[in-house]
């Protein structure tokens, strides 16, 4: 938390935000953790990272060693990576249109394929639209960008393989308190991102906590 000061000196709107938080639905997928949120945004703020990884694996043979029964894992492959910042200010921003507003980073590495479609960028901000709309998560004064990122090796790297990411900045304004669902949209864009199916009817979603 931006700043940080005594419980008594948070807003009672600002704890209210906290509190409704902690009551987002998100997937197992995504593994969180709250990080130092930017100071000069606004006056309270809080920061999540959210990542999602492919399982690691055992890694055995030539490359791999064993320490009695238990083998060293192959890292984890981050499939998609994202911030997530609440601020809050009491005395409301024009351009927010409000006391708070959502600010969010979201990046992906992509298929080739999928990489070279010209509509990616439409695509990404689809996602987001979708991702709130699901969720019940009302909301003005929305912008952003959706930015394909084109990586080539030269030189000592010349034998890594070329890649594209998928970059999307944007930001909102809830329309109502309830901002559990916010969260749970956001958590949601970051597995699209990642390229994870949506979860079928009936499965449950675990509850986030947020860290003390």
């Amino acid at each position: 938390m931006t700043n940080e000061r005594p419980a008594a000196a948070i807003p009672p709107a600002f704890a209210l935000a906290l509190e409704e938080l902690s009551h987002a639905r998100v997937r197992k997928e995504l593994h969180f953790t709250e990080i130092p949120a930017p100071g000069r945004l606004a006056p309270f703020a809080l920061a999540l990272s959210g990542d999602v990884l492919e399982e690691a694996t055992p890694d055995h043979g030539r490359s791999g060693k064993e320490l009695g029964r238990t083998p060293f894992l192959k890292p984890a492959e981050q499939l998609a990576t994202g911030r997530f910042i609440l601020l809050y200010d009491p005395a409301g921003q024009e351009l927010w249109g409000g006391q708070f507003r959502i600010v969010t980073y979201i990046r992906a590495r992509l298929e080739s394929e999928m990489g070279q479609d010209s509509m990616l960028a439409s695509v990404a901000w689809s996602w987001l639209e979708d991702a709130l709309s699901e969720r019940g998560a009302g909301y003005h004064s929305a912008g952003g960008t959706a930015t394909r990122v084109i990586s080539e090796s030269f030189g000592n790297l010349a034998g890594e393989q070329d890649h594209i990411d998928i970059e999307l900045r944007a930001s909102w304004s809830p329309d109502s308190d309830n901002l559990g669902v916010h969260l749970s949209a956001w958590a949601d864009m970051v597995c699209t991102f990642a390229g994870l199916p949506p979860l079928p009817d009936g499965v449950q979603q675990l509850p986030f906590r947020r860290l003390s």
